[in-house]
């Protein structure tokens, strides 16, 4: 694969991709361009934050709502899981139907004697692995 820069201050900013089929590559070239127009958004107590992901430990829907776990506080969210999950970088893997979590927040996994996977954050905050994901997050963060 090859590509070309140039860089031209009086032309519009523009990515054109030539491929012969869609692959992970481009479909990470589309979120990063895509996520660079877009931001998320968290709410608490009337106030507004713009999130930024490297402090976010994993998205989580309670009571049907969305919500941006941090170290020390929990942030309402106004996008649909699925849509986040479309809006993130590579550093987030969804571990379970109502949680995608940040690889790079995670301390560790408990394993329990009925074989489910148990994901221990940094700041203490505990969720499952489901079945169908386990295979993913184990790929994901390079245990085979």
């Amino acid at each position: 694969m090859k590509y070309t820069l140039n860089l031209d201050k009086t032309k519009e900013e523009e990515i054109i991709i030539f491929a012969h089929s869609r692959n992970e590559l481009i479909e990470s070239i589309e979120k990063l361009i895509e996520g660079q127009n877009y931001s998320l958004i968290g709410y608490k107590n009337q106030q507004i934050y713009k999130l930024d992901l490297n402090n976010v430990f994993c998205f989580t829907v309670e009571d049907n709502k969305v919500y941006a776990l941090l170290d020390k506080e929990k942030l309402l969210v106004k996008e649909r899981l699925y849509v986040i999950e479309q809006l993130i970088n590579n550093d987030f893997v969804k571990i379970n139907q109502s949680c995608i979590a940040n690889i790079k927040k995670i301390d560790r996994f408990d394993a329990s004697i009925s074989g489910s996977l148990i994901v221990i954050f940094k700041n203490g905050h505990r969720d499952y692995v489901s079945r169908r994901q386990i295979k993913i997050v184990k790929e994901r963060i390079g245990i085979k």
